[in-house]
């Protein structure tokens, strides 16, 4: 045995005693174990001659060399064995501390014992190096999402945001809402075993031997590449897939933002759940460690996923600026920064290597440029919306609709939108998760300045500004001033019930909502005024009588009845087309043309009625009682054009 050939290392001869003085007080006790584990031999028994040290190193020889003929790992064939093996290591190393530190040894001899105890670490290290990998492939943790979840509801998005297009015929905007995650667990809470925890002390006392032996780089390598399968593993498992920023790009909407919704949920669990348990792992087999070892192992083993899930947040921050994607990009910001303390505290050293810090503030920039450039891109294409045709029922514009459920679904993200929007070095403060609104002083209706808002809230309103001057455009495509007025009447409604029942309404206020009440109301006076004042006129006293008498003249009461039963018939023809969508509008509405209506009807009949008594046909000219028109007025504003049928009169 003595006889073997072994290759000698060029190894520093002095790093392996000053090794030790480098150890933390814990792995120091774990040295400590293991030396208590050793045989009795003592530094001043080897010191008695090369002849004792060639026995023990013979001794040791023997039990790694049995090893060596064997094709199987020892931690599958006989654990037990284990022990006794990191004992033999462990004092080939003692050995070589001895043959190096004491001058007693640098003859020849000592030189060729110091040759056979290098190659047999060599080989152990080899071997043990195999045993560590073997160990952590094996003792892999099944990786299951339900496992990794915060809570069984953990879904982003229930409803797509499926409006894409301020076309007339585009559709309502969806109750999409973002699933906001701000959990009250610290980051340990999360932590899963990524390894049997049994096996994690043998983990350990394997990488401290290697350590000592000066094998700390081979036994990092072998972590690393192991442990990054392992994060490709968890990456499928997540459904992750490798897509360059150039796919990413020229992706169509639908399935980029089905992609994006599941990064979020992939940033989720895998910052906040693998990840920390990937740095626990690390810590618990390399803690103690001189310097940023583990901290050094955790990086190398990481950072090539997270730079991976980054490239796709950048690759969205740099494609089109649609409004459609506006909503997504905001939340996929808002996940990124609500994770950017645990990658900050995950990643925190840049001198070890990581730029996995500097490229999440980077994608974080990119996005709120990105935000930022989306949402002036919207302003503009509400401001340059153009239409040829005026919609014949003078309902809700498609893009009143849009615009409303859009700016609602920004208010859902009112805080962090508020944080982008602000400018130069305030925004800078204010990048990642703003502890307070950024406020701008606001004169209210009455012209007090003391109001103080969020920003977000002046750029929202700006938004309704911006609507109601194209709306106003837009109303001027009907010819007929009283649906101008109906029309916006309607429009200026449905943003105030949008304001009043929904998040918007803190941020607008209660100011806002009391000027656009007044705005809807008057319009609807106006347009009262522009449609009933002519059929009314047939209804007054003015010149029923003959000139010169006080007797009301049967001719001119018949030319009245008719032109009153001419005009409401048409008034009848062409509302029951226009339509008013809201149920309380379109009611409050019918009650305040009765009130007018109806009274002035009742009275005129009741009063010069009883003159056409006499009077051939006298149906033809009194068509109506007060409670026919009543039942009429009822179809006013359904959207469903009708034609006046009028009841037979005995």
């Amino acid at each position: 045995m003595a006889d073997t050939a072994v290759i000698p290392l060029e190894r520093n001869p002095q790093a392996i005693p000053s090794v030790r003085q480098n150890l933390s007080v814990g792995m120091l006790q774990v040295v400590s174990d293991i030396d208590d584990r050793l045989s009795t031999m003592t530094i001043t028994d080897l010191n008695s001659g090369v002849a004792d040290i060639e026995e023990r190193l013979k001794c040791v020889e023997e039990k790694i060399f049995r090893w060596e003929s064997e094709s199987s790992m020892i931690w599958e064939s006989d654990p037990s064995e284990a022990p006794d093996y990191m004992q033999s290591v462990n004092e080939v190393r003692r050995l070589i501390e001895i043959l190096e530190s004491s001058p007693s040894f640098q003859d020849s001899d000592g030189i060729k014992l110091l040759d056979r105890a290098h190659g047999l670490i060599q080989m152990a290290m080899s071997r043990l190096e195999e045993e560590f990998g073997f160990i952590l492939v094996q003792n892999k943790q099944p990786l299951e999402p339900e496992r990794m979840s915060f809570r069984s509801n953990d879904e982003e998005v229930v409803e797509e945001f499926s409006c894409s297009s301020f076309e007339e015929d585009a559709s309502e905007v969806s109750g999409m809402r973002f699933s906001r995650d701000y959990p009250s667990k610290g980051p340990d809470e999360y932590i899963i075993s990524l390894i049997d925890p049994v096996l994690i002390p043998d983990l350990k006392r394997i990488a401290d031997l290697m350590f000592l032996s000066n094998y700390d780089k081979e036994c990092s390598m072998a972590y690393i590449n192991i442990r990054k399968d392992a994060i490709e593993e968890c990456l499928s498992v997540l459904e992750v897939e490798k897509l360059s920023i150039e796919e990413v790009t020229r992706m169509d909407w639908t399935s980029l933002d089905s992609k994006i919704r599941r990064w979020i949920r992939v940033m989720k669990v895998f910052v906040r759940v693998y990840l920390s348990s990937e740095k626990y792992l690390s810590d618990q087999i390399f803690g103690g460690f001189p310097g940023s070892f583990s901290q050094s192992c955790f990086i190398e083993t990481t950072k090539g996923a997270m730079l991976q899930l980054l490239n796709f947040g950048q690759a969205i921050s740099i494609g089109p600026q649609s409004t459609e994607r506006l909503p997504r990009m905001i939340h996929l910001f808002e996940v990124l920064a609500d994770l950017l303390p645990i990658i900050e505290s995950l990643f925190p050293d840049e001198e070890t290597g990581s730029s996995v810090q500097t490229e999440c503030h980077e994608v974080l920039r990119q996005l709120g440029a990105c935000v930022r450039g989306t949402f002036q891109e919207f302003k503009i294409r509400i401001k340059t919306n153009e239409s040829t045709t005026a919609i014949a029922t003078g309902r809700n514009h498609p893009l009143t609709r849009y615009v409303m459920n859009y700016i609602t679904l920004l208010a859902d993200s009112s805080e962090i939108l508020d944080s982008l929007l602000v400018n130069g070095d305030e925004r800078d403060r204010l990048l990642v998760m703003p502890k307070a609104f950024p406020t701008i002083t606001e004169e209210d209706e009455e012209g007090d300045s003391s109001c103080k808002a969020p920003l977000v809230a002046h750029h929202l309103r700006e938004v309704t500004s911006i609507l109601e001057a194209n709306l106003e455009d837009k109303a001027l495509l009907y010819s007929d001033t009283s649906l101008q007025h109906f029309f916006m009447m309607n429009n200026i409604y449905y943003m105030v019930q949008k304001v009043k029942d929904s998040v918007l309404q803190p941020l607008f206020g209660d100011d806002w909502i009391r000027a656009h009440q007044r705005k809807f109301r008057q319009h609807a006076m106006d347009y009262e005024r522009a449609s009933w004042p002519s059929i009314l006129s047939y209804l007054k006293d003015e010149g029923v009588c003959n000139p010169g008498t006080n007797s009301p003249s049967k001719t001119i009461l018949k030319e009245r009845f008719r032109c009153f039963n001419l005009a409401f018939e048409e008034i009848y023809r062409v509302q029951t087309a226009w339509l008013i969508p809201d149920p309380q509008l379109r009611e409050d509405l019918r009650i305040s043309i009765s009130l007018r209506l109806l009274q002035a009807y009742r009275t005129f009949t009741g009063r010069y009625s009883s003159h056409l008594n006499s009077t051939r046909h006298r149906e033809k000219y009194i068509r109506f009682c007060g409670e026919d028109l009543e039942k009429y007025l009822l179809d006013l504003f359904e959207g469903i054009p009708k034609s006046l049928h009028y009841p037979r009169r005995r």
